[in-house]
């Protein structure tokens, strides 16, 4: 989902730094081989993904919805030396694509797959984390944070994917349209929560930057 105009969206891609070759061959290959292609963070938004964590600098990432890869390896881009970034997914079937493209990378020995539920798997990482990108099931973001908040150091960093929904977000929702409905609570709980700053950006299908406060 675009917000901007086609021909403004088209200037900022132009203008914006050129996307790897490694993830062009990631975003062919998931566009010829894999199901609901257009989940790929793509190349704008992984060029932010990967400025925003260049900026941090983190020792340790964690991300909730791997897919093919494509974000994990952006968000690596700016990772410490000496980080680690830890990312699930529930689907099994996507396991040995992302490794393969995580191995091809300049940081596969430093990318931890986890496999299975992160409502399970969140509370077993014994890991403070400078950076969160949550981007996987919609109704489970108020969960995802609950469990995420003791485990965030001073001043780290969670990025949203999705909290625009498409726009639902502004429309009137249905009362079976459970995903939007937590992503109107979600917002609201980022926005309102004493201990975080929060910025809303209209990117593709709107990604939230928020910060925990020192």
């Amino acid at each position: 989902m675009h917000f901007l105009p086609e021909n403004i969206d088209n200037y900022a891609v132009a203008h914006s730094q050129r996307e790897p070759e490694l993830l062009q061959q990631l975003s062919r290959e998931t566009w010829q081989k894999v199901l609901a292609p257009r989940m790929l963070s793509g190349h704008f938004q992984g060029r932010v993904l990967s400025m925003i964590s260049k900026l941090i600098r983190p020792k340790s990432i964690l991300e909730i919805g791997t897919y093919t890869g494509y974000s994990a390896l952006c968000l690596a881009e700016g990772m410490a030396k000496e980080g680690i970034l830890h990312t699930i997914d529930i689907n099994e079937e996507l396991y040995d694509f992302q490794r393969k493209y995580f191995d091809l990378s300049d940081h596969g020995d430093r990318i931890v797959q986890h496999l299975g539920n992160a409502l399970e798997i969140i509370p077993a990482l014994d890991v403070s984390f400078d950076l969160v990108f949550i981007d996987a099931d919609k109704r489970n973001y108020l969960n995802y944070l609950e469990l995420l908040l003791p485990k965030l150091s001073s001043g780290a960093v969670i990025l949203s994917d999705n909290v625009l929904w498409s726009g639902k977000v502004v429309e009137k929702v249905a009362e079976d349209d459970i995903d939007t409905q937590v992503l109107i609570k979600y917002n609201k709980a980022l926005n309102e929560h004493p201990g975080l700053e929060t910025v809303l950006l209209p990117i593709r299908d709107g990604l939230t930057v928020t910060r925990v406060r020192e």
